[in-house]
């Protein structure tokens, strides 16, 4: 176990420096040549990055021993029992308390006027929970995932008509945030846990789209409480920028919000540890060694996760939002959209959970799908999402003039790309959406919001949801470059080879 650590550990670490740095860089050019910030900003973001280097590469290294393992030990023992009962009941349960404790969550929740925070928790968490359900049948009765998908947006669209529009950015929102760095890799371990009793071909195929299900429970919640709740009343209120007159003050400003995150990691992680351990009881049995790796890998989950929280809320959040408000003052404001397109395409390598998707697809397709291929469709996903949600805040566009369009294409290509590439890509879109994109670009949204008189409500709200849409397309449109390429080598190579190396399992 040490040996894995000193191995493993230093390789995690470098991996978040490379995530890191690009955004801070970035952030450093604006700070420096367009919008001046408060010295004691800047200091709270230097040291908000060191923390997210060091929480990324912890909670990487937990999430690959402890998470993933559990979900997968789980996902199989439900599997096993063969009664649906008992994976209905599981399955709710997981979903109800992974969603609880997922951290992204939490924040959306405190940045949403007119509702309790804990009504949104848990009612998003409910949903999540059903979903869930719904995502385990579908493996159990192998239904096709792009025509479950069609169907349920297609509510959704019809059911936001209803809606306030003031409720609609939140809703979408909260579909990809409430799939983080808590819920990816117990999700997607879960699903390869219960697709692994299968025997068929399409079983790894179908152990994506868990993720993709899931991230439409929220969205139908959400919907629901703005039936419920009056729109009105709420205010938006700016984060407090930090104040620190020398280095010590600057210490405290993170020592002071220590606490805060250690208590809510415990709290996020506590119930996931309880099921485990009433779990493992009188289904799983684990060995000792299994269970004492389990549990150092909690460990350093629970570290990594209150470090990259406290760096982020309390080094990131305010910058954001301060940038934002500085660059609607600009007489040129229309640069946000080309740096908020920088901002996204460096700032989706620094969510922890795209690390984890992309290790899952990696080992799942066997190398088909490499990591760069993937890490290159999100980032370029992602820029352009991040540039819509900025000209949105500018223009005052409804949600609804691009989310409608964008889904549609990606069902539109869905029917043209190998059925696996559907289900990562509608993964993908709920992974890319993490806490970097709640605690620093939706704050750089309300801070450009804010600055030009706009809407927060509805036009702020809605860059999670951008996010989480535009890698729908992106990643289905690599998947349709591989099955080109794939027709183009099986003019001149023998069909069982090409199946070999490059036609793997859910190619139509």
């Amino acid at each position: 176990m040490r040996a894995l650590i000193k191995t493993v550990l230093p390789e995690k670490l470098a991996e978040a420096l490379k995530s890191v740095v690009p955004v801070t860089a970035v952030i450093f050019v604006l700070c420096f040549l367009i919008a001046p910030v408060p010295n004691s900003v800047m200091l709270a973001f230097i040291v908000g990055a060191a923390l997210l280097i060091l929480g990324m590469g912890l909670f990487s290294l937990g999430a690959d021993i402890a998470m993933s393992k559990i979900g997968e030990h789980v996902g199989s023992t439900v599997s096993r029992s063969r009664r649906l009962w008992f994976v209905i009941a599981i399955s709710l349960l997981v979903g109800i308390l992974i969603t609880v404790s997922e951290p992204d969550l939490r924040v959306l929740a405190q940045q949403v006027p007119n509702i309790p925070n804990a009504v949104i928790i848990w009612s998003v968490a409910v949903g999540v929970g059903i979903f869930l359900v719904l995502a385990m049948l579908r493996i159990f009765f192998k239904i096709p995932l792009r025509f479950l998908l069609l169907g349920l947006y297609v509510l959704v669209f019809i059911f936001a008509a209803f809606v306030p529009s003031e409720f609609l950015s939140t809703a979408f929102d909260s579909g990809g945030v409430t799939t983080g760095p808590m819920t990816v890799p117990f999700i997607m371990a879960l699903g390869v846990g219960v697709s692994s009793v299968r025997s068929d071909s399409e079983a790894g195929d179908d152990s994506f789209g868990l993720v993709a299900l899931c991230s439409v429970g929220p969205i139908i919640a959400v919907m629901v409480l703005g039936l419920i709740f009056n729109a009105s009343g709420g205010e938006y209120t700016p984060h407090a920028v930090p104040e620190a007159s020398d280095s010590v003050e600057l210490w405290h400003l993170f020592l002071n919000a220590f606490p805060t995150y250690l208590k809510e990691v415990a709290e996020a992680l506590l119930p996931i540890v309880a099921f485990f351990g009433l779990f493992q009881i009188p289904k799983s049995r684990l060995g000792k060694h299994e269970l004492i790796r389990i549990c150092i890998g909690l460990i350093y989950t629970y570290l990594g996760l209150v470090l990259f929280l406290t760096g982020a809320n309390v080094g990131f959040m305010p910058i954001g939002n301060f940038l934002g408000d500085v660059i609607g003052g600009l007489d040129y404001k229309w640069i946000v959209i080309p740096i908020g397109m920088l901002l996204g395409y460096f700032i989706v390598a620094a969510e922890p959970a795209v690390h984890v998707l992309n290790k899952q697809v990696a080992e799942m397709t066997e190398g088909a799908i490499p990591s760069k291929a993937m890490s290159l469709s999100l980032s370029i996903g992602v820029a352009i999402s991040v540039g819509l949600a900025m000209l949105r805040v500018l223009c005052g566009i409804p949600i609804m003039y691009m989310l409608i369009p964008g889904y549609a294409l990606a069902f539109i290509l869905s029917f043209f790309v190998p059925s696996v590439f559907t289900a990562i890509a509608f993964d993908s879109g709920g992974v890319a959406s993490g806490p970097m994109t709640a605690t620093f670009l939706l704050p750089l949204a309300m801070g450009l919001c804010t600055s030009i008189g706009g809407n927060v409500s509805s036009d702020a709200f809605g860059v999670v949801a951008m996010v989480a849409m535009t890698p729908l397309i992106t990643i289905q449109i690599l998947g349709l470059y591989y099955r080109l390429k794939t027709a183009q080598a099986k003019k001149s190579m023998p069909s069982v080879e090409i199946e070999e190396i490059i036609y793997f399992g859910g190619a139509e």
